[in-house]
């Protein structure tokens, strides 16, 4: 499939939680924009570290290029990019515009870093899955992992969280990268996981190159086993970056905008 020059639009990918996703970028400026600086991003190190809601791109500019789409299967149009997607103020009127002219899903991967805010949890309303960071549970794992702007606390992503879940209709996932720093809290974090209440916990580590080291698939194993034993009596579906999955197929219409915004994979 010929590739084009889409500034905001890439993809599709084939993704283990989305099947056949084709991403958007709300902030799609030249720097990474985000709230945290996490130290396992493949994006690399945050230029301009933000957590104020803000306009990056019109909207119209995002629906000229969704309407310049070829033909093309996908299963998720999931917004995500080159920062945090849910600092852009006009979130809401993206998905809005999008869903009025696409039949697919659309779904939102964010750091939860702004669901404190009423306005954020309600635009994540308008999404049909949204998937949610959560790698610490206190603040110094935070600030290791995670590198939070300040002023920004575990116990404001925990409440927000816990309030989103009883607000929105579609389907939760908490994600957790599972690095060095926090393996040993499987515990703590299943704990919080249980409070929040999401239909599904992934269990990740860092596949991409990044600048930490994944953990093993042993490991990740044992801490997807301790999370089934702890979450399964409330329903919750455990998940991992390591299990088989059949991956779909998927030719990209932009692949320079894929590595750019998601990493080479390795």
């Amino acid at each position: 499939m010929k590739t084009n020059n889409y500034k905001y639009i890439y993809g599709p990918v084939s993704s283990w939680r989305l099947g056949r996703s084709l991403g958007i970028d709300p902030i799609s400026g030249l720097e990474k924009t985000c709230s945290f600086d996490c130290v396992y991003c493949q994006i690399g190190k945050t230029k301009n570290q933000i957590n104020y809601l803000k306009e990056f791109v019109p909207v119209y500019d995002i629906i000229d290029e969704i309407n310049s789409l070829p033909e093309i299967v996908v299963d998720y149009i999931t917004f995500a990019g080159l920062g945090e997607p849910t600092l852009a103020k006009n979130l809401d009127r993206m998905i809005i515009a999008i869903k009025s002219i696409r039949k697919e899903r659309i779904a939102v991967i964010t750091n939860s870093s702004t669901m404190y805010l009423k306005e954020v949890r309600k635009t994540l309303c308008l999404s049909d899955f949204v998937v949610a960071k959560l790698d610490a549970c206190n603040e110094n794992v935070l600030k290791k992992i995670n590198n939070p702007l300040q002023g920004i606390t575990i116990k404001d992503i925990v409440n927000g969280l816990i309030d989103f879940r009883t607000e929105f209709s579609g389907k939760l996932a908490i994600q957790i990268m599972f690095i060095e720093e926090n393996k040993c809290l499987v515990k703590e974090l299943a704990a919080l996981v249980n409070n929040i209440k999401p239909d599904e916990v992934q269990i990740n580590t860092p596949l991409r190159p990044c600048a930490v080291f994944p953990l093993t698939k042993d490991e990740i194993q044992k801490i997807r086993d301790e999370f089934v034993k702890l979450c399964s009596p409330n329903s919750i579906k455990v998940i991992s970056v390591y299990e088989p999955v059949v991956k779909k197929d998927v030719k990209s219409i932009s692949s320079a905008e894929t590595i750019r915004r998601r990493g080479k994979p390795i």
